[in-house]
């Protein structure tokens, strides 16, 4: 564990604002200020600070510095902050932050930033960074070369931070595919020393915002997830919601309104030091083909913070569709709202529509985005049937072709790997697919399946063991008699047909014994458990 205070904790004062959070507020008039101190100083209630009109905060311009290779803040590309510490306390609508009941108390007011950089909370996050491993990013360092950085520049980093003089460092752009051919989901890999402030900040603010985040939302919480979700689609359907509106945001991680999501953080939030780190992480920038690109729009997925960002800004959707009394299921930004009948699921999408994209600032794909039976939608890799008058899981189609191609490249005949690796890296990809899917009903579809890769199998070792001698020598040894052993190892018939001769010789018995997890028998023992 690394030591991150070479002296004492510090917290706020209780009674008046944090004096980061007091020299931050240089532009507010007197008048403003005493109203604004007593506010803070017992807790928050209904009106507090109505009347106040803070002034727009600017833009400031970050001047370019030399690169200096793993540096706390390493600026050899154009960086341009949005506002310091100072213009977010100006940002700040005080009318709008007690508008809901859920408002913590002057507590989380005063020392939010203290409670984040706490010894144990940054040794945690430290701990959950290196157990979540990954790759570094733009300056390299790895998560095994994270902590004697940590360990020689603590206090630097702490002292920046507190100061509001800490600056992140861009984001490192991967492309990965997605179902879709030739589109890509675009992710964003921070520098692993960000990753552990990322962490630190999200285990602070989880605690408090899942006290506001709603039932019928299930992704990226805690002791919550898509077989919760699918299990309350289940429920809807068979209490007789049947008709779902299948809601697409078009590149919603992209396309977030980080305005929008810096005033709905406010509301809860009234650190304003740390609503600074937080913006600053939102405009830290992309590094893509080595081009530093701004972000002035949208969130980098792939950091430790944007999961709780996600959900933050979409709760919004949620307490609405609950104040017009939807049943709904969301995960992430995949959501469901389900009606009993076609023209009510038409209704709720043309009524929802102005509120996401007039209040939220997001747009709904409207090619994608459509009111169908639940039996025609695909949701979380499922879809859904009935049987004997309740509704059931299937595995969808796209699913199971996106399954087949995977294991078609753990078992590529052509590809150069050890018979250990490809046997291990199988049985993973099986085990996590079939315990992804358990709820599905797939006894047939796993039968085909195992028959199937058990030839592509066959296959593999066929072609391993090559020359005529060594072919002879592995049919003997599987029980073959020497006279039908010699014949076929001599066969001149390709890879995949000798594969289905050998179906009786190779067993499906040896190939488990080899570690090849029969995917039907895995499904099988989950079931019974």
């Amino acid at each position: 564990m690394w030591q991150i205070y070479g002296g004492k904790e510090t917290c706020g004062t209780k009674g008046g604002l944090a004096s980061g959070w007091k020299q931050s507020m240089k532009s507010v008039s007197n008048n403003e200020w005493r109203e604004v101190s007593r506010g803070h100083s017992k807790p928050m209630i209904a009106n507090i600070g109505e009347g106040l009109n803070f002034r727009r905060y600017k833009l400031m311009n970050v001047t370019e510095s030399r690169f200096k290779n793993r540096q706390l803040h390493m600026e050899d590309y154009l960086q341009r902050v949005s506002a310091e510490q100072k213009e977010y306390a100006e940002v700040f609508d005080y009318s709008k932050i007690t508008e809901k009941s859920g408002v913590i108390t002057d507590y989380w007011t005063n020392n939010l930033l203290d409670l984040i950089l706490r010894k144990d909370n940054l040794n945690n996050a430290y701990k959950q960074v290196k157990k979540n491993k990954g790759k570094g990013g733009i300056d390299g360092m790895q998560v095994d070369e994270l902590l004697p950085f940590l360990r020689e520049n603590q206090d630097t980093l702490i002292r920046k931070i507190r100061e509001g003089k800490y600056k992140p460092n861009p984001v490192r752009r991967v492309e990965i595919p997605k179902e879709t051919k030739g589109e890509f989901r675009k992710l964003g890999v921070p520098t692993v020393v960000d990753r552990v402030i990322q962490q630190a900040i999200a285990q602070e603010l989880s605690p408090v915002y899942e006290e506001q985040f709603s039932e019928n939302s299930f992704g990226f919480r805690p002791k919550r997830g898509a077989h919760d979700a699918l299990r309350q689609c289940q429920k809807n359907a068979n209490n007789g919601y049947v008709y779902v509106v299948d809601m697409d945001l078009e590149k919603f991680f992209d396309t977030v309104c980080q305005s929008k999501l810096i005033e709905v953080l406010s509301r809860t939030i009234k650190d304003g030091r740390v609503i600074s780190l937080i913006h600053k992480y939102l405009n830290a920038g992309v590094i893509a083909n080595g081009m530093f690109e701004r972000t002035e729009v949208g969130m980098p997925q792939g950091g430790p913070l944007s999961p709780l960002l996600s959900n933050v800004m979409l709760n919004e959707l949620d307490k609405e569709l609950e104040r017009r009394g939807h049943r709904f299921v969301r995960y992430a930004d995949d959501c469901m709202i389900f009606s009993k009948s076609r023209k009510s699921a038409e209704r709720t999408l043309k009524n929802i529509i102005p509120f996401i994209e007039g209040k939220l600032f997001l747009k709904v794909n409207r090619k994608k985005t459509e009111v169908a039976h639940i039996s025609k939608v695909k949701y979380l890799g499922y879809t859904f049937y009935r049987y004997r008058g309740k509704c059931r899981f299937r595995v969808h189609p796209t699913s199971v072709a996106k399954m087949k191609n995977k294991i078609r490249e753990l078992t590529d005949r052509n590809k150069g790997i050890s018979n250990k690796v490809r046997e291990k890296r199988y049985q993973e990809y099986v085990r996590g697919w079939v315990e992804y899917f358990e709820l599905a009903d797939m006894k047939e579809l796993l039968k085909k399946t195992d028959k199937w890769a058990r030839r592509r199998i066959r296959a593999v070792y066929w072609k391993q063991w090559k020359k005529i001698k060594t072919k002879y020598r592995m049919l003997k040894a599987l029980g073959l008699e020497d006279w039908k052993a010699k014949e076929l190892a001599n066969s001149r018939k390709g890879y995949w047909r000798m594969a289905k001769v050998l179906n009786q010789i190779f067993s499906k018995k040896i190939i488990a014994k080899l570690g090849y997890t029969s995917m039907l028998d895995y499904y099988l023992v989950i079931c019974e458990n």
